[in-house]
C-alpha cells in the first residue's frame, strides 16, 4: 500500500514515525501489540491540493523565527480521497468486526533520545469508525500547533516539523494500565524498574490529571518502595466503546492495582523491552484479561548519568545523627562537631587498649568520622565500622553499634570482611594486645561508676569557673576556647565509656528476650526498659507541669501564657513570685535544652522563651482535656512475664537480671551525660555569639550571627594571625547563599554511596526492600509501651508548632519525621508520638519509655500517610499503628 505500514513491515523511522517504528519492532520481536496499522507522513502531503503543497513545502525551508504565521488551510485539514480508500481496505482486513479505535501521533522527532515531545501532539481513544478520518485530520493538525511549535523553539530546533505519521489501533478497555521505566529516572539508576498504575485506561495517569499507585523495584524484581495513591474514580469504555469516567467498585478504593508477582513479571517485561530496543524505555501498557499489551515504547529522555564507579568508595548514613543535627547545618557548628567526633572516638580507642600504633594508624579515619554533604550531617560509616573493628569482638558489636546508631540496612558482607582483613603476622602481632583490651574492658566497666562521677565533678568544675565573656578581648575569648577543648574534649572518657557498655548491655538484652523469652518483636524488651526517676532529660516535662499547675488558677493569666506577645508575659510574670522562681530556675537548668540544641547556630530559651511559656498555657487552660480513649488492653507487667519464663532456669534468671540492671543504669546514664554534652555545647554557643558581636564590632561581619558561617579554624586564624582569607564578609555571603541553596532541596536521602570526591561523585542511595502495605496501618519499631487513640498532629517547625495558630492542644499525637532533645517541650502536650526516624536508643525512645509516652519509630512515609486531625490508632509494643475513625 502507498500512505499504510503494517506493523509486520520493515520499520523506517521516516515511514512510521518514532512511536510507531518502537511498536512495529516490539511487534516483530513476538510482545504483545494492539492490533492495527500505521499511516505514513505521504498520507499528509497526499491530502494537500497542490497549491497548499506549495505553500507547506516553502515554509518548511525557512527557519522556524521567520515563520510568522502558518496558512489557515491548516485549520480546515481533511483526509484525501485515495488515502481514505487505503484506510478503509486496512480497517476491512484488520477489523472485520468493526470496533473503537485508538488514534495517536508518531511524528519523526517523536520519542527520541532527546526530546519526547510528550503531550505535544493530539491522541485520542475510544474513536468510532465514522469518526476515524476527522481525528487524524486533528492529529495533523496538532503537528502545527502553537504550543508545539513553541516546544520546538524551547528545544532549540530550527525548523518546521515533518508531517508525522498516525498510528490506529484497537481500543483497549483494560482492567488496569500505567506506565514503567527500565531506569530510575530521578537517580538514574539502570535497571531499577519505576512502575505507576491506575484502575481502567491509562490517560489519566499520563496526562496528568491522578496520581497512580506508586512501585520501585530494584535488579533484582525486590519491591524497594509502595506507594498507594487515594482512589475514586477511573476511565473505562461504556457498552458503546465511548471513554468515560466511572466509580471505582468499593472493594478496589484501598487495594494496590497491582500484586507482587504481577509487578514482578511487568518489571522483568520493561527491561527486555529495553534490553530489545538498546536503551532505557520509558513503556506504556495496559493489561486485559491477565495478558499485558504494550502501546508505546520510547527512550527516555533527559535520564541522569551513571554515577561513576572510580575512586573511593564511601557509605554516608544518617539515620540517628539526624536526631542531633536535623537539616541543614552550619560551617561553625560542623567543624566543632567534627573536632569533638575525632578527638572522643581517638580517647575511646586509647581507654580500650587499643595500642598507639593502630590508633597513628588509622589518624585519617578519626578525622573523618562526620562529613557535610549538601549542608547536612551523615556519618562517615565504613570509617564507624573501622573503628569498632580496632576493638575484640567486632561480629558481635558490628550489629550491636548497628543497633545503637539506628541504620536501616547492614553493610555488605564483602565489605565486612576487607574491613576486618589482617595478614597472618600483623593477627600475631594484634594477639598480645587483645589480652590487654579484654582487661581494659573489664577494668574500665568496674570504674565506669567511678568515672562518671569524677566526669561530672570536673565538668562542673570547668563550666562554673566560665568569666564574663563580655569583659574579655577577642583573643583572651580564643585562649578561652583552647582551654576548653584541651580540659574537655581530652578527657570525655566517662560518656564514651558509658555508650559503648549501653551499646553492648542493650545488644545483650535483646538476644537473651529472643533467645529465652521468645521476644521476636521487642515488645518484652520494651516493657523491661521502661523505667522512672533518676533521668534528668525527664525533669523538664515534670517541671513543665508544675508550673502549669502554679498558673492553673489565674484565668486571665493562662490567657496571656496562651495568646500575648512576649514582652507582656515577661512583664505578667512578676505579679506570681512562686511562679517566676520555678520558672527561672527552669531557665538556668535547662536554657540550653532547646529544639536542635546541639547546633550552635540554633537560638536558646533565654534567647526566646516563648515556646516554653505557650505550653506552660497549653497544659494550664481548664478547657484542654485529653481526647484520647482510654488504654484499651493492658499487657502483662514485662518484669512478672520474665520471670514466668524463666522460674525453672535460676541462673538464667540470675544472668538475666544483671544484663538487665546494666542496660537500665547505662541507658539512664547515657541521657544524663548528654545533658552534660549540651551544656558544654551552650558554653560554647555562648563563647562564639560573643566572637561574633566582636567580629561585627570590627566590621569583620555585616551582623553578629554571621559568625556560623566560618568554621572554628577560620575564626582563631583570624584572632591569631594565620588566616590566608581576611575578606571574610564576602565569604560569609557566598556560604549564606550556598546553604540557603540546600535548606530549599529535600535532601539526599538517609543513606548515600559515593566514589572518590563526595561533592562531585554521589551515588544512588542503596534502598532496602519493602513489605506490602495497606492504606489504613502501618508497621514500626514500637519503642514505649501502651495502646491510644487520638487525633494526630504533624509537626515539621516544633516551635512555630507552640507558637503560631493554632497551637498545638494536649491529648495529641505527634507526627514527626525525627525528634530531638528540644522535643521535651512538646512531649507534655502529647499523649503519643509517631516518628519516621530513629532508634531503640534514640532520645525520643529513651525520654518516651521514661515518661510513659506510647511511642511507635521508624515509620517510613508517615507524615505523608497522616493529615492533620486524623485519628490513630497506635500500640507503643507491637509498633503497629493504624487509623480509626
Amino acid at each position: 500500500m502507498k500512505y499504510i505500514c503494517r506493523l509486520q513491515d520493515k520499520a523506517i523511522a521516516s515511514q512510521m514515525g518514532g512511536k510507531g517504528c518502537a511498536i512495529a519492532q516490539l511487534y516483530q520481536k513476538g510482545f504483545l501489540v494492539p492490533t492495527g496499522f500505521i499511516l505514513t507522513p505521504l498520507a499528509f502531503l497526499d491530502s494537500l491540493t497542490q497549491v497548499q503543497r506549495g505553500q507547506f513545502q516553502t515554509l518548511a525551508q525557512l527557519p522556524l523565527t521567520q515563520i510568522k504565521s502558518l496558512p489557515d488551510f491548516l485549520g480546515e485539514l481533511k483526509v484525501g480521497d485515495g488515502v481514505k480508500l487505503e484506510i478503509l481496505q486496512a480497517l476491512a482486513e484488520l477489523f472485520p468486526y468493526g470496533g473503537r479505535f485508538a488514534v495517536r501521533s508518531s511524528a519523526v522527532e517523536e520519542d527520541g533520545e532527546k526530546q519526547s515531545f510528550a503531550g505535544q501532539l493530539e491522541s485520542f481513544l475510544g474513536v468510532a469508525p465514522e469518526d476515524l478520518y476527522s481525528k487524524i485530520a486533528q492529529v495533523w493538525q496538532s503537528a502545527f500547533s502553537d504550543r508545539t511549535l513553541s516546544y520546538r523553539q524551547q528545544q532549540s530546533l530550527p525548523h518546521l516539523p515533518t508531517p508525522p505519521a498516525v498510528i490506529i489501533q484497537q481500543m483497549l478497555n483494560p482492567t488496569v494500565a500505567g506506565v514503567s521505566f527500565a531506569a530510575d529516572p530521578i537517580t538514574g539508576r539502570r535497571n531499577w524498574v519505576t512502575i505507576n498504575a491506575v484502575y481502567g485506561l491509562g490517560n489519566a495517569l499520563v496526562s496528568g490529571e491522578w496520581d497512580g499507585d506508586h512501585f520501585l523495584l530494584d535488579p533484582q524484581n525486590q519491591i524497594i518502595q509502595r506507594h498507594l495513591a487515594e482512589k475514586r474514580l477511573c476511565y473505562r469504555l461504556n457498552k458503546q466503546g465511548e471513554v468515560e469516567r466511572c466509580q471505582l467498585p468499593a472493594d478496589l478504593l484501598h487495594s494496590p492495582t497491582l500484586n507482587d508477582e504481577q509487578l514482578q513479571r511487568l518489571a522483568t517485561l520493561t527491561r527486555q523491552i529495553s534490553h530489545q530496543l538498546g536503551s532505557p524505555q520509558d513503556i506504556e501498557w495496559a493489561r486485559v484479561n491477565q495478558q499485558t499489551y504494550i502501546l508505546q515504547a520510547r527512550p527516555i529522555t533527559a535520564l541522569p548519568p551513571l554515577p561513576p564507579t572510580t575512586g573511593v568508595y564511601r557509605l554516608w548514613d544518617n539515620s540517628n545523627i539526624a536526631e542531633s543535627y536535623s537539616g541543614v547545618t552550619t560551617p561553625l557548628t560542623f567543624s566543632f562537631a567534627r573536632q569533638a567526633y575525632e578527638e572522643v572516638y581517638r580517647q575511646f580507642c586509647r581507654l580500650m587498649g587499643v595500642s598507639p600504633r593502630r590508633i597513628a594508624e588509622h589518624q585519617t579515619t578519626f578525622e573523618n568520622m562526620i562529613g557535610l554533604l549538601e549542608g547536612r550531617i551523615y556519618y562517615n560509616l565504613l570509617n564507624w565500622y573501622r573503628v569498632l573493628a580496632l576493638l575484640p569482638g567486632f561480629r558481635l558489636n558490628r550489629a550491636f553499634m548497628e543497633q545503637m546508631m539506628g541504620v536501616k540496612e547492614s553493610l555488605p558482607e564483602e565489605i565486612v570482611q576487607s574491613l576486618n582483613q589482617s595478614s597472618w603476622v600483623q593477627r600475631l602481632q594484634d594477639s598480645g594486645h587483645l589480652l590487654r583490651t579484654l582487661l581494659g574492658l573489664i577494668l574500665n566497666y568496674l570504674l565506669l561508676p567511678l568515672k562518671i562521677r569524677r566526669f561530672n565533678r570536673r565538668l562542673q568544675r570547668t563550666l562554673s569557673n566560665t568569666p564574663d565573656f563580655s569583659t574579655l578581648t577577642p583573643e583572651d575569648l580564643a585562649q578561652y576556647y583552647r582551654t576548653l577543648s584541651r580540659q574537655l574534649l581530652p578527657r570525655w572518657d566517662a560518656p564514651i565509656l558509658n555508650d559503648f557498655f549501653a551499646m553492648i548491655f542493650y545488644g545483650l538484652l535483646r538476644q537473651l528476650t529472643e533467645k529465652w523469652c521468645e521476644d521476636r518483636d521487642g515488645t518484652l524488651q520494651n516493657g523491661l526498659l521502661t523505667q522512672r526517676g533518676g533521668m534528668i532529660s525527664a525533669e523538664p516535662a515534670q517541671r513543665i507541669r508544675a508550673m502549669a499547675a502554679l498558673a492553673a488558677p489565674h484565668l486571665k493569666f493562662i490567657e496571656m501564657l496562651s495568646q500575648e506577645p512576649l514582652e507582656r508575659i515577661l512583664g505578667a510574670i512578676e505579679q506570681f513570685p512562686e511562679f517566676k522562681s520555678s520558672y527561672e530556675d527552669y531557665l538556668h537548668k535547662f536554657s540550653d535544652r532547646c529544639l536542635d540544641e546541639l547546633k550552635l547556630e540554633s537560638p536558646t530559651l533565654s534567647e526566646n522563651p516563648l515556646p516554653l511559656l505557650r505550653t506552660i498555657g497549653a497544659l494550664a487552660h481548664p478547657i484542654h482535656r485529653h481526647t484520647s480513649s482510654a488504654l484499651t488492653r493492658i499487657p502483662e507487667p514485662a518484669a512478672l512475664r520474665v520471670r514466668r519464663i524463666l522460674r525453672r532456669y535460676p541462673l538464667r534468671r540470675l544472668l538475666f537480671k544483671w544484663v538487665l540492671v546494666n542496660a537500665r543504669q547505662r541507658l539512664r546514664q547515657r541521657e544524663n551525660l548528654r545533658f552534660e554534652r549540651t551544656r558544654v555545647f551552650g558554653r560554647a554557643r555562648q563563647l562564639f555569639l560573643e566572637l561574633g558581636q566582636r567580629f561585627y564590632t570590627l566590621d569583620l561581619l555585616q551582623q553578629p550571627r554571621d559568625i556560623f558561617y566560618l568554621e572554628v579554624g577560620e575564626i582563631l586564624a583570624l584572632l591569631e594571625g594565620t588566616s590566608t582569607c581576611n575578606r571574610v564578609k564576602d565569604l560569609v555571603v557566598l556560604r549564606q547563599a550556598e546553604f540557603e541553596d540546600y535548606r530549599r532541596s529535600s535532601g539526599l536521602g538517609d543513606r548515600i554511596a559515593t566514589f572518590g570526591p563526595p561533592s562531585l561523585n554521589r551515588a544512588a542511595p542503596p534502598l532496602t526492600p519493602v513489605s506490602s502495605v495497606t492504606t489504613d496501618s502501618k508497621q514500626g519499631l514500637g519503642c514505649s509501651p501502651g495502646i491510644v487513640r487520638g487525633p494526630v498532629r504533624i509537626i515539621t517547625n516544633p516551635q512555630q508548632a507552640l507558637t503560631s495558630r493554632p497551637p498545638l492542644q494536649p491529648g495529641t499525637i505527634l507526627v514527626a519525621e525525627r525528634t530531638d532533645p528540644g522535643w521535651i517541650l512538646l512531649f507534655p502536650l502529647a499523649i503519643g508520638l509517631l516518628v519516621e526516624r530513629g532508634s531503640l536508643l534514640s532520645h525520643a525512645a529513651i525520654v518516651s519509655r521514661e515518661l510513659g509516652l506510647p511511642a511507635v519509630i521508624s515509620l517510613p512515609g508517615i507524615t505523608q500517610w497522616l493529615q492533620d486531625g486524623d485519628w490513630v490508632e497506635l500500640d507503643g509494643s507491637t509498633g503497629r499503628v493504624r487509623k480509626v475513625d
